[in-house]
């Protein structure tokens, strides 16, 4: 039987005086993870507990122990809290705050694919459609491969791209992810999965990308 290992959180002493005086804004457990050393921590607490402020403070801390801003990357879900977090930061460091990468994670993956999507196909100036923009294209798609979507039991182009993006975010196959989320489509999976080979075909051809492409492309 293996031992368990036990892994202590180390507080790191600034090799430099600090602007902030991190031992009197935050509270011990804050600290001891803002000023960890040893490569990437987790943190695992709930709400109210101040994860955006030992973040942010998480942050100031290492452009103040020597990191360079344009190094750090700063990823939240919604933009109110990536504007939030990103002042924040400002806030305890001023300008070099304003040089690291920072937004949602759609945000930070749309950044990348505008430096790099040729090498996957599409142009750099890429269309990003929303979720009607995507239905709308998933019935062009049904249309092209003259799938008759009047027959009874058929999904509705919704359900489809729930399905398409399931099996997308998750590296799952089709057949997987109707065996287990929709399995009353059974009989219909060669079909589904004919739409999902043709669907992101169609985007890249029209130079299209859905939310979805921003996070898994």
């Amino acid at each position: 039987m293996k031992k368990t290992k036990r892994y202590v959180l180390k507080t790191a002493v600034a090799s430099k005086e600090t602007k902030v005086d991190y031992a009197s804004e935050l509270n011990s457990q804050q600290l001891e993870a803002v000023t960890a050393e040893g490569g990437p921590i987790l943190v695992i607490a709930g709400a109210g507990s101040g994860k955006t402020r030992t973040a942010t403070y998480r942050v100031a801390w290492l452009i103040e122990s020597g990191v360079h801003p344009e190094g750090i990357l700063l990823v939240t879900f919604t933009n109110k809290a990536a504007r939030e977090m990103l002042h924040r930061v400002e806030i305890l460091v001023g300008s070099e705050g304003g040089r690291i990468w920072g937004g949602t994670f759609h945000h930070i993956g749309n950044l990348l694919l505008r430096r790099h999507a040729h090498l996957l196909g599409y142009g750099n100036n890429y269309l990003i459609i929303d979720r009607e923009d995507s239905k709308d294209l998933l019935d062009v798609c049904l249309s092209d491969l003259n799938i008759d979507t009047r027959k009874k039991g058929f999904p509705k182009a919704v359900i489809i791209l729930d399905i398409l993006s399931l099996s997308l975010s998750t590296r799952r196959k089709i057949d997987e992810v109707v065996e287990e989320k929709y399995p009353f489509f059974a009989s219909l999976t060669p079909t589904i999965e004919k739409v999902a080979g043709h669907y992101p075909a169609r985007k890249r051809k029209l130079n299209f990308m859905d939310y979805d492409d921003l996070l898994c492309n």
